[in-house]
């Protein structure tokens, strides 16, 4: 099978820079960065006593690896919200964390050169294990100030409704 079937004449893989983060049904303004999506299923060995000397190998568990969204730091308050509803700091006895809708389900969409969706992600029963408001201040640094959450998740998957879009030609005007 060719690696582009509506595209052929495409070559190149898609790039990472162009992509979008969604939940709670809207996009997540300024994401700069995210981390990964890596799953590891451990391997079950078993060897029974008539076997060859070497061990069978058979599938176990998957473990579905933290995703990390990194944006500049502004006025809007997601992430901090977010993560408040694991902690909040100087909540009463019994207030500490909102069990009722700490989790989300988020979207990762990935977009060509010419800003069409081509690929998305669905990333199952999210929740924020780590938040950081601020980075490292430097006075003699010239950088954004970047802001982070790491997200556990329950595991992932591609959606199949998202397919390769027809890439449009670009006209040059004649001169």
């Amino acid at each position: 099978m060719a690696q582009f079937s509506v595209n052929a004449q495409r070559f190149d893989p898609y790039k990472n820079f162009k992509f979008r983060i969604k939940w709670d049904g809207r996009y997540v303004a300024g994401v700069s960065k995210v981390g990964g999506l890596k799953r590891t299923t451990e391997v079950v060995k078993h060897r029974e006593g008539g076997d060859p000397s070497s061990s069978r190998k058979s599938p176990g568990r998957t473990e579905y690896d933290a995703v990390t969204i990194e944006r500049g730091v502004t006025h809007d308050t997601d992430f901090e919200a977010w993560a408040a509803k694991v902690w909040d700091f100087g909540s009463g006895l019994g207030a500490e964390v909102s069990l009722k809708d700490f989790r989300k389900d988020i979207i990762l969409e990935v977009y060509n050169e010419a800003g069409q969706k081509v690929l998305a992600y669905n990333i199952y029963r999210c929740w924020v294990s780590e938040y950081q408001a601020l980075p490292d201040l430097d006075a003699n640094a010239n950088a954004v100030a970047i802001a982070h959450i790491k997200l556990e998740n329950e595991g992932w998957e591609r959606d199949p409704s998202v397919t390769e879009p027809t890439e449009p030609t670009l006209s040059t005007a004649n001169g």
